[in-house]
């Protein structure tokens, strides 16, 4: 699981830091839950599986997981491939204290960092992941753009779809408000001017769509995959609520 929030970037304003402190509040409470979901448990472990089957593939030599929590996925992949370079991103002490407890991580593969500032040169890994940290975050699309520049073969990405959660006419709803330019107004109606909502399963979240950033990835790769996680969707940015971006440069 990956530990959400403002608590990937430095910005000083009173806002964005009680929502950062209420992110790691929640969190450091729940940290220790993660280490003991199982293979196929947890909320990410399909779209993980369809990283591991691409990397069989690919046999990428390094990875990045930018949000890594307590490093769960990362000792997953390093299972799966002995030979792999890991390196996960995250703020939260709680958790980086669980991965170097647990699954054995070092301080240099499982470390602080900032996911819109990421300290590593352009294109230091093969591979960059994201496992459900951007629909916490009050700008996900800075984060992505340092995902992409630090890859240097593949950026995956599994989160949110907002306008594909909820009925047929919530829908359309939303996806009429986003397409006319009222989404981000009505978002902060409903939010009541704090542009973020609270629930007892996921900490605090805004209400995101990996849709809006996909022009960051699609500028830099010359493929683009998108998958649904949940349902039947046929048209993923309409009836999607969770997918997966798998982007790469390889020539196949």
């Amino acid at each position: 699981m990956s530990l959400p929030a403002e608590r990937f970037t430095t910005q000083s304003t009173d806002k964005t830091s009680n929502e950062w402190h209420q992110q790691l509040d929640f969190y450091a409470g729940r940290a220790d839950r993660y280490i003991t979901e199982n293979w196929s448990e947890a909320e990410h472990d399909w779209p993980l599986a369809i990283l591991l089957g691409y990397m069989s593939i690919a046999r990428p030599a390094s990875v990045l997981d930018v949000g890594a929590g307590s490093g769960r996925a990362l000792h997953l992949m390093r299972e799966r491939f002995p030979e792999l370079t890991v390196c996960g991103v995250e703020p939260s002490a709680d958790f980086r204290a669980i991965g170097h407890r647990e699954f054995k991580l070092g301080p240099e593969e499982l470390r602080d960092g900032d996911a819109t500032r990421l300290p590593f040169p352009d294109g230091s890994f093969d591979v960059v992941t994201e496992f459900g940290a951007l629909h916490h975050m009050r700008h996900p699309a800075q984060a992505v753009a340092e995902m992409v520049r630090v890859a240097r073969q593949t950026v995956f990405i599994s989160d949110c779809n907002n306008f594909g959660q909820g009925s047929a006419l919530t829908r359309i709803i939303k996806q009429t408000l986003h397409a006319v330019g009222l989404w981000r107004a009505a978002d902060w109606i409903k939010t009541r001017g704090k542009g973020y909502s609270i629930t007892e399963g996921d900490g605090l979240a805004y209400s995101y769509s990996i849709f809006d950033d996909l022009p960051i990835v699609r500028r830099h790769f010359s493929r683009v995959m998108v998958m649904n996680t949940q349902g039947q969707a046929t048209n993923h940015y309409r009836e999607a609520p969770t997918v997966v971006v798998l982007a790469d440069n390889r020539p196949w």
